[in-house]
């Protein structure tokens, strides 16, 4: 039996999830589980890493209190966001959050002072505004005390990994994301960070997923009681590992990994960097074994996490599946959101932004939670089928059905409502992909699956899958014309 630990922080949460090999199936069990809440200290929003790295270690108590002789540790994060250290390896300051107002308008700056064509051209990443490079050039503009003394640039993964191991290691799959990061040349790209006035020592060697990064340190071990055990550089980037664990037969498949952010694309050996690529703002996210995710990003569950929070504060408390059930009960296709609005990418009243968009756009309003919420996953379900159509187009692929991953496949409606849309099977599972991707990795780099395919093979025949069945067919496609012609995406 290998007995290995993942680390999966998501944007909401984290969890510490041990997995156990044994005749070639895999058993998970969740050790640790915690709330990953940003911080506002004044008009600035953090990240409380320090927390995180608390968490982790907890993570590491509780499977050293239950006799577990771990193999190996890996760790995976959301994209983009970032540390810097000093020349002493002293972190200089809280991540900032990639929600945080200070990047507002930078990204159109950066665009007009370099060239969106230019900067596609080198790095085939979509045009989001809180990607890496705008983030950088934001601390940059604003002489944050952090830009001034740094010697170091480390991803959320990387510094967590750091924290442990103090080795510095850059990770392919998350660096691809920065938007500096060259997928044709495969390094950092000098020429964009010397035209972004970006010190190039600050980027360091980038590893493959499946890398050995280290071992726990020294210090760590005194503390926690533990021995040397070997830490991975594992697909860093939460959608990697989730693309990692996609129980796929077919070496043409389409993913959905659904959480927070949903994104939908399909796995490719080369990344496409055309005109329309940019123009249809897909992205080429590094992947493992020198794969790319040709991608998009789309709102998610985002929308219905900030929906549900703001009713809590206006004292009304859902449970999602009390707001499932309300979705259901409300009239159909009666008005859509387009989810990737930029109305519904900050912290906020978002019941108010969805009647706010309806109004502008000329709908009826939506007024209670139900009719939000069925809203918010109707209009999903059409955004998933258009962005899998131009997927197809740009890949030059045709696919049978969609995979599904993540914790947002929990919601049924979701998934019953995605098969509606594209009018295709879905195959909902594993709910915990990026753990299980994590642990994946871990265990290709130590010789228990011979390959990737190995491994998807054994989370296919470990975990259940789902099959949703399109249904109401006519209905569907009359109210994706509707979505189409109010969103403006027709």
């Amino acid at each position: 039996m290998s007995n290995i630990l993942a680390f999966d922080l998501g944007a909401s949460s984290g969890r510490a999830i041990l997995g156990k090999l044994t005749d070639g199936k895999i058993e998970i069990e969740e050790l640790h589980r915690f709330p990953n809440d940003p911080v506002q200290v004044g008009d600035r929003l953090h990240w409380d890493i320090l927390r995180l790295y608390h968490e982790i270690k907890q993570g590491l108590l509780k499977a050293k209190h239950k006799g577990i002789d771990l193999a190996s540790i890996g760790i995976d994060s959301w994209a983009v966001d970032f540390g810097l250290l000093a020349s002493d390896g002293s972190l200089l300051g809280n991540p900032y959050h990639y929600r945080d107002s200070l990047y507002d308008g930078v990204m159109e700056r950066v665009q007009e002072e370099l060239g969106s064509g230019f900067i596609f051209s080198r790095t085939g990443i979509q045009f989001l505004p809180f990607n890496t490079i705008y983030q950088l050039s934001a601390h940059r503009e604003n002489g944050t005390v952090a830009m001034q003394s740094a010697e170091q640039f480390l991803m959320i993964p990387d510094l967590l990994r750091y924290f442990l191991t103090g080795e510095k290691y850059n990770e392919f799959s998350n660096a691809s994301t920065t938007q500096l990061y060259n997928p044709l040349k495969q390094r950092w790209d000098e020429e964009l960070l010397e035209k972004l006035e970006l010190p190039q020592s600050w980027f360091g060697q980038v590893l493959q997923p499946g890398s050995p990064a280290g071992q726990l340190q020294p210090s760590v071990q005194q503390e926690l009681g533990l021995g040397a055990v070997p830490v991975y550089a594992v697909a860093e980037h939460d959608t990697a590992s989730a693309v990692v664990a996609v129980p796929a037969i077919e070496r043409s498949f389409a993913y959905l990994s659904c959480g927070t952010w949903s994104l939908l694309g399909t796995e490719i050996d080369r990344p496409i960097i055309t005109e329309e690529a940019q123009q249809l703002n897909f992205t080429n996210e590094g992947g493992y074994g020198n794969t790319y995710r040709l991608l998009k990003n789309i709102m998610g569950l985002w929308i219905i996490n900030e929906c549900r929070r703001e009713w809590e504060r206006a004292g009304q408390t859902y449970t999602f599946p009390e707001l499932v059930a309300m979705a259901e009960q409300s009239p159909a296709f009666t008005t859509f959101i387009d989810p990737d609005d930029a109305a519904f990418l900050a912290p906020g009243d978002m019941p108010s932004r969805v009647r706010d968009y309806c109004k502008r756009t000329n709908q009826p309003v939506p007024h209670n939670p139900g009719e939000i919420i069925r809203c918010v996953l109707e209009s999903l379900a059409f955004k998933y089928r258009y962005v899998l159509e131009l997927t197809e187009r740009l890949s030059g692929q045709s696919f049978n059905g969609l995979h599904m991953v993540g914790g947002g496949i929990h919601n049924v409606l979701l998934c019953q409502w995605t098969s509606n849309a594209i009018g295709k099977p879905v195959w909902a599972g594993p709910a915990e992909g990026s753990a299980i991707g994590n642990l994946a990795v871990q265990w290709i780099a130590q010789g228990e699956f011979k390959d990737i395919w190995e491994a998807r093979r054994a989370i296919r025949e470990s975990f259940p899958i789902t099959i949703y069945e399109p249904e109401q067919g006519s209905q569907w496609e009359e109210g994706y014309g509707l979505f189409l012609s109010i969103t403006g995406l027709a």
